[in-house]
């Protein structure tokens, strides 16, 4: 019969720090959320102040590049052990996909 219990032995403590643990989990994603939300309306504050074009597509580009990285680590729970591979093959995509825009990007200027 398998143990269910944890290493304290005490179920009730070990419930605690999982509510605990949980509510802290929750409280960074709803302030991560609230922080895309806001950054998202600075996104269409900037086209819609009809700011130059030269500004805003890398300013769109930076907040797409922050949102990814909040919606990475607090929503699809990359800042927990045991993601290390993942991260590995999305840090390695992202590292293509940016050589091959520069590349294009170069080859068209020249």
């Amino acid at each position: 019969m398998a143990n269910t219990q944890s290493n304290t032995g005490n179920p009730k403590v070990d419930l605690e720090f999982r509510r605990k643990k949980n509510k802290e989990e929750m409280k960074y994603q709803v302030v991560s959320f609230v922080l895309m939300i806001f950054l998202t309306l600075l996104a269409f504050l900037a086209v819609g102040a009809e700011m130059s074009k030269y500004f805003i597509v890398p300013f769109i580009i930076l907040l797409a590049i922050v949102q990814c990285i909040f919606q990475l680590y607090y929503f699809m729970h990359m800042n927990h052990k045991g993601h290390e591979t993942p991260a590995l093959f999305l840090y390695s995509g992202l590292a293509v996909g940016l050589i091959t825009i520069l590349a294009f990007t170069t080859i068209i200027w020249w």
